[in-house]
């Protein structure tokens, strides 16, 4: 990164990277690594702005950059989780969670496989002023040697890993290249099941461990192969689950903690932050010993959970916490006559339904030609509903096909509160 490379970068940030490409460049200046540099920061304007925003950090392929967390969900993390002597990244990556999620440790160790990740990783946490530990290696081969690597001082000399207090974070990537569906983390790289489990019989003095999992996977799967999970939280940012976090105490044989949170923009800047109505709690027990009350009928409001209430699974709670009644017991629809403001997800006044039949669109929408259109517990898909009602897409106004109590398919219209 001489001085012309890193002008040239600065003053080129906003250009169009393919457009860039068919310029010349001055022969002082590496095409290749410039336009690597440029796109790099434009992904990461967004996601990890004040990365982005430094000069001197160095990054990797377009690849690195997409599977890494945002600088909102790795805060996130770091937020949920003690300080203490020892922190490890067993997946570092582009070393955004190690970044963050280390501030609060005295020892933090980097560990990556792909040597060119750890030594950018090395720069960057250089640049950055946080002192952990680059270390070239995979996770299980790193927790087999792991015991020379206690630093001299944290306790005495002698102190042993499995005598230590540590905390474990692990983002595993999908083991299957074709990107099937998982049906085990056993599947997962690396092998997070086996890792708790050995953890688990090595550690005499307990330790945590943080995972980071796709949203994709099922919370069942999760809670039947993982041993010990204290806390599952699971985050969105405007509505889009992101990630499922499960926090493992090593010893703890206690009920599950459930956090659902979704961060959304909020004042004139648009900063994104975690409201107390998008941040929802509950155990496991809650949830099934829980009595909804059912409507058959669409009152004057309808609410839908946001997408990380949606995973959790909590709905018959859903209904008891807010008072408000559920309209099929899959459909996961809410209605109340009496306007729940709080609620954690998007809320809807309803302007009337009908239903689903060969005159909905004469009877219910016949001024209406846009619309945004979901299902929920119906036979159509969205874009199936859209074509059949012949509906533009568009948020103007809102249409939902749905299931009531006796099997009564509707299409509710609505304009979003």
């Amino acid at each position: 990164m001489n001085t012309a490379t890193r002008d040239f970068i600065e003053s080129h940030l906003k250009d169009d990277v393919r457009q860039l490409a068919l310029h010349k460049f001055p022969d002082d200046v590496d095409k290749t690594f410039v336009l690597n540099q440029i796109e790099a920061r434009q992904l990461l304007s967004k996601k990890v702005p004040s990365w982005a925003s430094n000069p001197d950090l160095l990054f990797p392929k377009h690849l690195s950059i997409e599977q890494c967390s945002s600088e909102l969900t790795a805060k996130y993390k770091a937020s949920i989780i003690n300080g203490g002597d020892v922190f490890v990244d067993l997946t570092g990556g582009l070393g955004v969670d190690s970044y963050f999620l280390s501030e609060r440790f005295k020892t933090s160790y980097y560990v990556e496989n792909q040597k060119e990740l750890c030594d950018l990783a090395e720069h960057n946490f250089a640049v950055l002023g946080r002192k952990i530990t680059v270390v070239n290696s995979d996770a299980e081969s790193f927790l087999r040697d792991k015991a020379c690597l206690i630093p001299t001082g944290y306790d005495n000399q002698t102190t042993r890993w499995d005598n230590a207090c540590v905390v474990l974070y692990l983002d595993p990537a999908r083991r299957d290249i074709y990107n099937r569906k998982m049906v085990s983390l056993h599947d997962c790289s690396p092998d997070v099941v086996s890792i708790v489990e050995t953890r688990g019989r090595a550690s005499q003095h307990g330790g945590t461990m943080l995972i980071k999992l796709s949203p994709m996977l099922d919370i069942s799967m999760i809670t039947n192969e993982l041993q010990n999970i204290s806390e599952i939280h699971i985050v969105s940012v405007k509505n889009e689950c992101k990630e499922v976090l499960v926090k493992i105490e090593l010893g703890f044989y206690g009920e599950i903690k459930y956090f659902c949170v979704d961060f959304h923009p909020v004042g004139t800047r648009h900063a994104l932050s975690l409201r107390d109505e998008t941040n929802f709690q509950f155990v496991e027990s809650g949830e099934k010993s829980a009595i909804p009350t059912f409507s058959s009928n669409i009152k004057k409001y309808l609410y839908e959970p946001n997408s990380s209430l949606m995973k959790s699974g909590a709905f018959k709670l859903i209904s008891q916490r807010f008072a408000i009644e559920k309209l099929h017991v899959n459909s996961h629809l809410y209605t109340s006559d009496n306007l729940i403001s709080d609620f954690p997800g998007r809320i809807f006044e309803v302007v009337g339904f009908a239903p689903f039949n060969k005159k909905v669109k004469k009877e219910l929408l016949s001024d209406i030609t846009e619309a945004s259109v979901a299902t929920r517990n119906f036979p159509l898909s969205a874009n199936e509903l859209r074509k059949s009602l012949n509906l533009k897409e568009s948020d103007k106004n809102y249409v939902f096909g749905t299931t009531l109590i006796g099997e009564k398919k509707v299409v509710i219209l609505c304009k979003k509160i």
